[in-house]
């Protein structure tokens, strides 16, 4: 029997305040080594204060955050660095310096997380192959200002990436993006999950994007995205959740996701054709 993935990513009961309103109420699950999660919901409903909270970035007013086994909630700042070292962000609308050119954005979480320790001789190289990864290898000396939208989103992807991180946070990854650019974005990402073997966490309001991480895969002697074989291995699975104001109302695979009659969950699901 083979052995059982490990835990990544564990929520338990999990409670974020602010001025009295729970941004997240009660909220517990559990991400394993590899797994995909798509996370739904209407604004304010939670999903970025989960990934923040995921971080380290926002300490729970109750529950227990534990990343790579480490319960977060209990780790002094400097601690936090070490777990963050590990994780991938990718910020809405990218989140790029405006000051630095591309090269020195991709590089700045090598230069600035001590707990990286990436030799300076490798810093350059590293960075050029992440651009690369994301097609973006002649943009090195280019400023955000100089990208399009898409371009940005690519670079900022190249940086959440650049550290060889376990786990990626993708915050509305495709959100304001034309739909050839957000397919693009959203290939990346299943990309760098299968041959890195990611966790990912991807926060989007596009069920289409769910439904292309949960039925492809990326072949990587092609080079592109093919539809995932039935009775893929476990670990390749996708989880579907569904936040309402806070409470984590579903969490389930795509076809049970698409069965449910709940008119809140039903405004986020288009049925597979």
């Amino acid at each position: 029997m083979a052995a059982a993935a490990p835990s990544i990513l564990r929520f338990e009961n999990v409670t974020v305040r602010y001025d009295e309103v729970e941004a997240l109420s009660n909220v517990s699950f559990e991400s394993f080594e590899g797994e995909s999660r798509v996370i739904l919901g209407a604004a304010g409903s939670g999903k970025t204060v989960m990934l923040k909270a995921a971080m380290g970035l926002i300490k729970p007013d109750a529950g227990k955050v534990f990343a790579f086994g480490k319960d977060l909630t209990t780790l002094r700042e400097k601690e936090l660095f070490q777990i963050r070292s590990k994780i991938g962000m990718l910020f809405q609308e990218g989140a790029l310096f405006d000051s630095l050119n591309i090269e020195e954005n991709v590089a700045y979480p090598l230069l600035n997380q001590e707990s990286i320790h990436c030799p300076p001789d490798q810093v350059h190289p590293r960075v050029v192959e992440a651009l690369q990864f994301v097609e973006l290898g002649q943009t090195l000396e280019k400023f955000p200002s100089e990208l399009s939208g898409g371009m940005r989103r690519r670079a900022a992807i190249a940086r959440a990436v650049v550290t060889e991180p376990p786990l990626i946070l993708y915050d509305s990854p495709t959100a304001g993006l034309d739909p050839i650019t957000a397919h693009t974005i959203i290939a990346l990402l299943i990309k760098e999950r299968d041959l890195s073997h990611t966790t990912t966490l991807v926060v989007t309001h596009r069920y289409q994007d769910g439904n292309l991480i949960a039925n492809f895969r990326y072949n990587s002697e092609r080079g592109e995205l093919e539809p995932a074989r039935h009775g893929a291995a476990p670990e390749f699975r996708t989880i579907f959740m569904v936040l309402r104001e806070g409470h984590l109302l579903f969490e389930g695979d795509q076809d049970t996701l698409e069965s449910q009659k709940d008119d809140y969950i039903k405004k986020f699901v288009k049925p597979r054709v």
